[in-house]
């Protein structure tokens, strides 16, 4: 039997996770189960719980989306539907029509799909399906709510003469209107409705010359409104066969309610059903919004939360855009109680809430955010003691409220209960409150229950090293900037780091030391070691992740050779195939022109043929049929190997055409060098080198040896000037 305190519940916050929940229903009845949702009494109507909000959050991935579940309450409606001879107005009729077409859809829907949503099927298979209220209700009112002519025999013929009697009502005040209008008795707007009825808008100094009731007057009294009295004498029919009318339906309304009856407590179910849905729908969309899974709910007596997250504080984070912290926690049988230290605003106490809130809303049937390997196991009690408790009311201090929780805690302590205690043992004389904090764990540990505190107390991380199935852990700090990393480290007590965060905070270094001389040498050593040791962690865990990081970056960069090898080993065989293939062709055109040669010396055709035919069937005894496809296949290859190599080539003319340009460029934007006679000379295009002989104006005279040549100088280059 499971059984969790108010303060529990309280002190882990879990009503803000539950009106995040309820703001995600779409009805009122939804938002009410909701907001009373808690832990289930047991682990058989537990699991099923957690199945169907797991299957219903399933449904968001896949093309077959759960149909639509909302309706209006009918609760009231209900009600009146219980009492003898009392009839029910058509809006609740058509409630109930909506209603039970809702339910027949989701009943239909989960048996067509009953292999993707077996739980929900379940919960389905346990609501009658009927389209008999549906059929009843169609059979009297329509779908814009408006009772049928043909809902009984005498509402037909009294419409019918409501019909008639209103076509007489307007051809006599269309006549009185004509007549009047004709006479210059009425006002620019002629005609006017009051009471439902028809009126003649008639000037105030005419109202005696019409005949017929006054039914009103307008602001000013200019104008008199008057019913002809032609017309007059219908408009009384009318409303007598009116009230027949709403009789009848009266009498029609009730007998559908007495044929609605006997269905109260079915429509009962309906709502009932749809409004569980609700909930389960909006537990779904809060598990897509905190990323919740359904872990492995074991037997075995072990907790592992692997990447958990506080849900209140990452749906926080989101809206600001920062950075949330998971954390792994595992507690069992041999490692049942975890004593947190280190200093604060480190995230003691939200490692702590995270793992007792966790475990309350999977007991009360909420998908949780955590790794989907991680798996618990169900306690019979979750107790906590966490923040500053003073009870004003009860006129105790913060320690006496402590006491007495702890003695509660004594009380219902054992092998299946989860306890987290927040700041164990303050309120009191540190050396005093931390040896009754010292008695209270080791009580705690020989009844076997599994438990998380978070302490400053020297003492507590002591008898934790020393108890075999306890465990010390501390929250990182940046041994540096001494900020809190958030991260979680089993397997070691952590410092306070009081003189360190001190000294970041500016208070007098001299100050410092005389506090230290205050303190027990053993205990300052002590918490120095423990200092010096986390630095050392937080170093390691700093290298662990960037060595990870490298690791990453080199598979990618493996990764991405393996594939640029397997793309140049691809080519390189499809290029040797063309090589090949260009070979075979060559070795063939020689063959042939050798052929050639011999006919055009001999002229022997016999020869010729001969020749050619032994050429043929050689070169076809190394070929092999190929099928029509294999044959499409290798063309296809051969094809885009050659578009490849033209596409390569057209790549190195191209770069080389580049290159010279660019070259040019280079030569041109050099700065030219004036030449004189003497000085060994180039065309800017050639490669001979003469002497310049003569410069006459822009033209000028090289000696190549052999001859000489008259050229411009713009289209010489200097090589290089004799030495003198």
């Amino acid at each position: 039997m499971i059984s969790i305190t108010d303060k529990t519940l309280k002190d882990l916050e879990f009503r803000t996770v539950l009106e995040t929940i309820a703001a995600n229903c779409v009805t009122e009845i939804g938002h009410d189960k909701a907001m009373a949702i808690g832990p289930f009494k047991d682990k058989e109507t537990l699991l099923p719980s957690l199945q169907q909000t797991f299957e219903y959050l399933a449904s968001y991935t896949n093309n077959n989306a759960i149909p639509n579940h909302g309706f209006e309450t009918i609760t009231h409606d209900l009600k009146l539907l219980h009492l003898e001879d009392s009839f029910l107005e058509v809006t609740a009729f058509r409630k109930f029509a909506a209603i039970s077409d809702t339910v027949n859809t989701q009943l239909l829907y989960f048996k067509k799909f009953k292999e993707y949503y077996p739980e929900l099927y379940l919960k389905s298979a346990t609501i009658e399906f009927t389209k008999v209220i549906i059929q009843k209700i169609e059979e009297v009112i329509d779908k814009h709510g408006v009772i049928k002519d043909n809902a009984s025999p005498d509402l037909i013929e009294i419409r019918r003469n409501i019909n008639m009697v209103r076509g007489k009502v307007n051809q006599s005040f269309g006549q009185a209107l004509t007549h009047y209008n004709s006479l210059g008795y009425l006002d620019d707007i002629r005609e006017s409705v009051i009471e439902n009825r028809r009126v003649l808008a008639v000037l105030a100094m005419y109202r005696r010359k019409v005949k017929g009731s006054i039914l009103g007057n307008s602001k000013t009294g200019s104008i008199a409104y008057i019913e002809p009295e032609a017309a007059l004498k219908y408009s009384r029919e009318l409303q007598h066969y009116e009230y027949e009318e709403r009789e009848e339906i009266i009498r029609i309304l009730r007998r559908l309610t007495n044929d609605i009856r006997p269905f109260h407590s079915l429509l009962s179910d309906y709502q009932e059903y749809l409004s569980d849905i609700d909930v389960i729908h909006a537990k779904a969309r809060y598990a897509l919004a905190i990323n919740g899974i359904l872990p492995k709910i074991t037997t075995e007596k072990r907790m592992f939360l692997r990447e958990a997250y506080h849900p209140i504080l990452l749906l926080t984070n989101k809206q600001k855009n920062q950075v949330t912290y998971p954390q792994t926690i595992e507690l069992k049988q041999d490692n049942r109680i975890i004593v947190i230290s280190g200093p604060n605003a480190g995230g003691k106490t939200i490692s702590l809430k995270t793992v007792g809130l966790l475990q309350l809303m999977l007991q009360s049937g909420i998908l949780i955010p955590v790794h989907e390997r991680s798996e618990t196991f169900l306690f019979d009690r979750i107790l906590t003691d966490i923040g500053d408790n003073q009870s004003i009311e009860n006129h105790l201090s913060t320690y006496s409220y402590r006491l007495k929780n702890m003695n509660y805690f004594l009380k219902k302590c054992n092998a299946k209960t989860l306890f987290l205690i927040d700041e164990f043992g303050t309120g009191s004389d540190p050396d005093l409150g931390g040896a009754l904090a010292e008695v209270f764990l080791e009580e705690f540990y020989h009844r076997e229950a599994f438990g998380i505190i978070t302490t400053h107390y020297t003492n507590l991380k002591i008898l934790a090293n020393e108890l075999p199935h306890a465990n010390n852990a501390n929250m990182l700090f940046d041994e540096k900037s001494l900020e809190p990393m958030f991260k979680l480290h089993l397997g070691q007590a952590g410092s306070s780091f009081t003189f360190e965060v001190a000294q970041k905070n500016g208070i007098p270094y001299g100050l410092i030391n005389r506090a230290k001389k205050k303190v027990e040498g053993e205990k300052v050593r002590f918490d120095k070691t423990i200092a010096k040791l986390q630095k050392e962690r937080s170093k390691l865990e700093k290298t662990s992740e960037i060595l990870k990081e490298e690791e990453v970056r080199a598979r990618e960069e493996s990764k991405k050779m393996e594939s640029i090898n397997a793309k140049i080993q691809d080519k390189l065989e499809r290029y040797q195939e063309l090589y090949d293939a260009n070979q075979r062709l060559i070795y063939m055109g020689q063959k042939i022109d050798d052929i050639a040669e011999k006919y055009f010396n001999n002229k022997d055709k016999k020869v010729l043929i001969g020749e050619f035919l032994k050429m043929i069937e050689i070169e076809n005894s190394k070929r092999k049929k190929l099928s029509a496809k294999e044959k499409k296949q290798q063309e296809v290859v051969q094809k885009q190997v050659v578009e490849e190599v033209k596409v390569k080539v057209e790549e190195i003319r191209k770069v080389k055409k580049e290159k010279k340009v660019k070259a040019l460029q280079q030569e041109l934007e050099k700065p030219k060098m004036e030449l004189k006679l003497g000085d060994r000379v180039r065309m800017i295009d050639g490669k001979a080198v003469g002497t310049l002989d003569t410069i006459e104006k822009n033209k000028a005279v090289v000696n190549y040896g052999l001859f000489t040549s008259k050229v411009s100088l713009d289209q010489l280059e200097f090589v290089e000037r004799p030495k003198k």
